[in-house]
């Protein structure tokens, strides 16, 4: 059914190679210029999408596009067009006893697919990752946001055009079933599938691609209060960490206060009963709670809410003994994307930063830095949660594999 489109995509990205660095430059500061030229377009389809979904929907504020997110969109792109290219970059060479001449050299993976829900921010990002790394997108947006993609994609490809290049690097695909289906099963047409969204949209495409996957986005993310930990310090980086933008992937989930800090615990969350996080708490953290934080926003906390990507404002609350405790905790319920420590003993720093298990590791600061903008990377196509291909924020880089180049004069291989 949706053939024509892989097709016409894998035709398209062997036109990548006669593209060079300074075109794919050329193309992501034009395309910088469109988005705010065309914001009143771009803001006028999303606010179609934004009155199909409710507000209170975790996924409202990842769908909603603003003026202010746009101008981010656009400096973005320009951050990309500023990297170098690393396609083509020498990674090893050497000559062989025999004379042979060895390269390995970076090259793009070819075919990329994406399927992700809500964020039209998304579309943009991935196109200038590919663009700039060699690689073709084919785009497979939820039906949430058919419209603010539909736009956007409209826009890249009247860039594309005017710049001679070939709009068929980008295909976006309908928002419906049947499309992610055919995607997952484009062998020969796709040549990597990464998910962006949801545990339950991540599993589904893990468990369905019939191509290589790579994992990216659900965050269950730890914070881990020690008994060494600055208060106040503490109070800042926790509020941060919930607050600054709760329906990322990197927003925190999961307080874990050591019990000796109890009793600064109703200070700690302060900053917390301010902007209205409904917290969670176990029974230690409840009872040092009740009646100094709202009651309204304060339950005991069930099984269920440890381990639970909340993407709202709210927040469990887990006592631990000490830091053994808090890294079997952090073991049993981690997605293995940022967790974080506050603490000041350095035999303990050392020990958490060595022994956690994730893509972004963090002492004495927020985890709402996971983030490729954030890190120096540009953009991000999404965060990895996996230790194949690339772990963390993957970007120019993680969006290439290599080749050998061999070079030779006659030699021949004995028998």
């Amino acid at each position: 059914m949706y053939r024509d489109y892989f097709e016409n995509v894998k035709v398209a990205a062997r036109s990548l190679t006669l593209i060079d660095a300074e075109q794919t430059r050329a193309v992501l500061k034009t395309l910088s210029k469109a988005l705010l030229v065309e914001s009143d377009n771009i803001l006028d389809a999303n606010a179609r999408d934004l009155s199909q979904m409710p507000s209170e929907d975790p996924r409202y504020d990842r769908l909603k596009l603003t003026p202010d997110r746009l101008e981010g969109m656009a400096r973005d792109l320009i951050s990309v067009s500023d990297l170098d290219s690393p396609i083509g970059e020498v990674l090893e060479k050497r000559v062989l006893t025999n004379g042979l001449q060895l390269e390995k050299k970076r090259v793009p993976l070819g075919v990329i697919g994406v399927i992700y829900e809500s964020r039209p921010n998304v579309t943009v990002d991935v196109f200038a990752l590919c663009l700039r790394s060699g690689n073709a997108c084919v785009l497979k947006g939820g039906s949430d946001a058919k419209n603010s993609n539909a736009e956007l994609v409209h826009i890249i490809r009247t860039v594309l055009f005017e710049h001679g290049l070939n709009p068929d690097i980008i295909q976006l695909l309908p928002a419906d079933r049947q499309a992610a289906a055919e995607l997952m099963s484009a062998v020969g047409y796709v040549d990597v599938l990464i998910p962006r969204g949801s545990q339950n949209l991540i599993a589904s495409v893990r468990d369905q691609a019939k191509m290589p996957v790579i994992e990216t986005g659900a965050g269950i993310v730890h914070t881990y209060f020690d008994e060494s930990a600055d208060l106040e310090m503490g109070q800042a980086v926790v509020c941060n960490a919930k607050t600054r933008r709760v329906s990322v992937c990197n927003a925190l989930d999961c307080l874990i206060m050591h019990q000796s800090r109890l009793s600064d615990l109703p200070v700690l969350v302060l900053p917390l009963a301010k902007q209205q996080v409904e917290l969670f708490a176990d029974r230690q953290a409840f009872e040092k709670l009740n009646g100094l934080y709202p009651k309204e926003l304060l339950n005991p906390a069930s099984e269920d809410d440890f381990g639970t990507e909340f993407l709202s404002m709210k927040l469990a609350i887990k006592t631990v003994d000490g830091l053994d405790e808090a890294l079997d905790h952090i073991y049993q319920y981690s997605s293995k994307h940022s967790e974080a420590i506050l603490a000041q003993d350095e035999t303990v720093i050392n020990r958490f930063l060595n022994e956690v298990d994730a893509a972004a590791v963090y002492l004495n600061t927020s985890t709402a830095f996971t983030d490729g903008s954030q890190f120096g990377l540009g953009a991000e196509i999404g965060i990895s949660t996996q230790k194949l291909h690339a772990r963390g924020p993957m970007a120019l880089k993680e969006l290439t594999s290599y080749k050998w180049i061999i070079k030779g004069d006659g030699q021949i291989r004995p028998a």
